[in-house]
């Protein structure tokens, strides 16, 4: 696969350096430039990319804002730039629909990786072809990624969808930490937590149903585990 992909940085050497290792791990990939957050979604719109590196502060509107619009009609891998090291900015931008970010100055290496693993968990699948997954109210389709909730269907980003397949997969069994930073994200994630837990809050805002108990219970200090239950039908 030859990716399409936007660069939405408004520092241009730094989107020089996207762009060289895009190109170095797909040669011949498509490469568009964006300097602010308006031309960010003006490219997004034109071009459909396969994979969207964006920096969070850029002229108006900023990365997030962009992020959040990207959101609202797409499940594109999007990679976060940023200069700030806090770790509420980091979460910020994980909460709005990111699926990783990566601090600046960042070593073109480690870009690379990252950008390896987010179009290799799109364009994957997170576990065996087979049949559709069956737990209680909740059907995932591994084939076409449709994830259905009592009838209701659910749009997940590719991460989203990773991860919550691997958990009703071994659904009733407490999955730790590590190992689903390592299946879902790769094994250089492997210490960061926070990656699970904002994900997890994410998949409880959308296949949650009101007035039901969790699909995904927390195992304060251990990992989680899916639950699976079922409506019960009201009565005739």
């Amino acid at each position: 696969m030859t990716p399409r992909l936007l660069i939405a940085e408004d520092a241009r050497d730094v989107a020089e350096v996207v762009a060289f290792a895009a190109r170095t791990a797909w040669p011949g990939c498509e490469v568009t430039l964006a300097a602010s957050g308006g031309e960010a979604l003006r490219r997004f719109g034109e071009r459909e990319p396969d994979l969207v590196v964006l920096d969070v502060s850029m002229p108006r509107p900023d990365g997030f804002e962009v992020l959040r619009r990207i959101r609202e009609s797409s499940r594109v891998p999007i990679l976060m730039l940023t200069v700030r090291d806090a770790t509420l900015d980091k979460v910020r931008a994980l909460d709005l629909g990111a699926d990783d970010y990566l601090t600046k100055p960042f070593d073109h290496r480690e870009l690379l990786a990252r950008l390896r693993a987010l179009l290799r968990r799109a364009t994957t699948e997170p576990g065996p072809p087979g049949p559709e997954i069956a737990a209680g109210d909740l059907a995932m389709n591994p084939a076409t990624r449709e994830v259905l909730v009592a009838d209701r269907e659910v749009r997940l980003t590719p991460t989203e969808y990773r991860l919550l397949e691997l958990l009703v997969r071994h659904r009733g069994t407490v999955l730790p930490h590590r190992y689903l930073l390592e299946r879902v994200w790769g094994p250089a994630y492997a210490g960061d937590t926070h990656y699970l837990k904002v994900f997890v809050g994410r998949l409880h805002r959308k296949i949650d149903v009101p007035g039901m108990p969790r699909y995904v219970r927390s195992e304060r200090g251990i990992g989680y585990r899916f639950v699976p239950h079922t409506r019960e039908a009201p009565p005739p």
